[in-house]
């Protein structure tokens, strides 16, 4: 820990740091899930230094061999009750979006990586801009968002998303076009590359505000009848998949695992695929409960689950081992 404490106390003397930092911090208080030990350093740079500060503690982590994890809003998320190592990145502290009206009509909307989702839904509405309705009522990080592509009511964050900034493996501020074969469901290019996601560039279009808050309001209500916000948890458990000829919650009502409970940890009993957290759940609990539905599907059903859910840390799995389980962001 020592040199941990060193290492980020020499980068803070030569950089401007206004945001937050806490070593020893339990990653349970940043997901939504609200389970996870600590990580040695918890950082949260402010919108003011945030690029040029973390493109130098990459860089630096990179150099000294200390591994970094990106969180956002700390949605689809499970952490090992072991924790992480090295430092966890909030991005948290890099909020904010503005808007460019094109002469078509259409508007740019910019919007930092660490805006929350919903905040984001919140202002395009505010200023009567159509295009980010589906997302409302959905927690993270718009940077989690476009990471996962984020998809809901048949619709995809790539299928707004314009252009991406992102800081690449060399520490270089890059602009990605869109490339609608690069994307997929849950799935997008940042996936498989070790790159900071900055901001977002959405094309949005103008439409009355009256309708915009109408959907969004739909949405947000059927998301509240769905259980989504009653206990902690990380929404949907598993990935659909299409040639199931089913939505993944249907299979699992009809094998009549609604309630089944491993731990803390509980299939919700008003819907197949969400897992809760009753209370006091551990990661363990809930990678354990993820296990025992995969494999009772495959045995009734002959199907392959993909969980939804990342496993992030080392995660004890069923048989009392561990496996090691990374992602970049979530």
């Amino acid at each position: 820990m020592r040199d941990l404490r060193e290492f980020i106390e020499k980068i803070n003397r030569k950089m401007e740091f206004t945001g937050e930092l806490r070593f020893d911090e339990p990653m349970s208080l940043h997901t939504t899930f609200k389970v996870g030990g600590p990580v040695d350093l918890w950082i949260r740079p402010g919108t003011k230094e945030f690029p040029v500060y973390v493109a130098a503690l990459l860089g630096a982590a990179q150099t000294e061999g200390i591994p970094v994890f990106i969180l956002g809003g700390g949605a689809n998320l499970v952490v090992s009750d072991q924790g992480i190592p090295g430092i966890a990145l909030d991005t948290g502290g890099w909020t904010g979006c503005d808007f460019k009206t094109q002469e078509s009509g259409t508007c740019e909307m910019i919007i930092l990586s660490g805006t929350p989702i919903d905040a984001a839904v919140e202002a395009a509405a505010e200023h009567g801009w159509s295009g980010l309705e589906f997302l409302a009522g959905m927690p993270g990080s718009i940077g989690g968002a476009i990471w996962m592509n984020a998809r809901c009511y048949e619709k995809s964050m790539s299928d707004v998303l314009a252009e991406t900034e992102a800081l690449n493996e060399q520490m270089n501020r890059i602009l990605i076009p869109v490339e609608p074969e690069a994307f997929g469901y849950k799935k997008s290019p940042f996936q498989s590359r070790k790159m900071l996601i900055l901001s977002a560039r959405c094309l949005v279009k103008k439409r009355d505000k009256t309708e915009i808050q109408a959907e969004m309001k739909n949405h947000r209500q059927d998301r509240e009848q769905k259980g989504h916000y009653r206990f902690p948890s990380a929404g949907s458990a598993f990935k659909n998949n299409r040639d199931f000829g089913k939505p993944t919650g249907k299979l699992i009502d009809e094998l009549g695992l609604r309630g089944l409970s491993w731990g803390k940890a509980q299939v919700a009993p008003w819907h197949g695929n969400l897992i809760i957290n009753t209370g006091n759940a551990t990661a363990a609990d809930i990678r354990a409960l993820v296990e025992e539905i995969t494999c009772r599907v495959k045995i009734r059903l002959g199907l392959d689950l993909e969980p939804e859910i990342l496993f992030v840390g080392d995660q004890k799995v069923s048989n009392g081992e561990s496996v090691s389980i990374n992602s970049e962001i979530a």
